[in-house]
């Protein structure tokens, strides 16, 4: 089946955000070889578990575009931590209003987007 435009779109943002994670992983590896990090093991973990979180993103922007149940699914679930995230950064003891709101609207575009493409996969299927 050829992929639609709110596939397409839904994809190209999970790509979005999966290359913004490994810019995130980046950000982390400067830090711990900078030595600005307070406990390196920890800073290790953090950067490695970063990083299968960006191959992860990246797989389900992927299967979104080809169509796949499995990408739209973990495409949802991805943006419900990202907007768990948003609300943290958002209400937090050092809270950045502005922040949460950057980061929860791409976030709620991007679930809309594959909601839809749920709807639409589900009226393509035969019976």
């Amino acid at each position: 089946m050829k992929t639609g435009l709110v596939e397409w779109l839904a994809g190209i943002l999970l790509l979005i955000e999966g290359a913004a994670i490994v810019a995130l992983a980046l950000w982390q590896g400067a830090a711990l070889a900078g030595g600005d990090t307070d406990s390196p093991t920890s800073a290790v973990a953090l950067l490695v578990l970063t990083l299968v979180g960006a191959a992860a993103v990246i797989a389900f922007g992927v299967a979104t575009l080809r169509d796949r149940s499995w990408g739209r699914s973990g495409g949802i679930v991805t943006q419900v931590l990202v907007l768990a995230v948003a609300g943290g950064a958002a209400t937090d003891a050092y809270a950045h209003p502005i922040l949460g709101l950057g980061i929860a609207a791409p976030a709620v575009v991007t679930l809309v987007l594959l909601v839809v493409a749920v709807v639409r996969a589900g009226r393509r299927r035969p019976r």
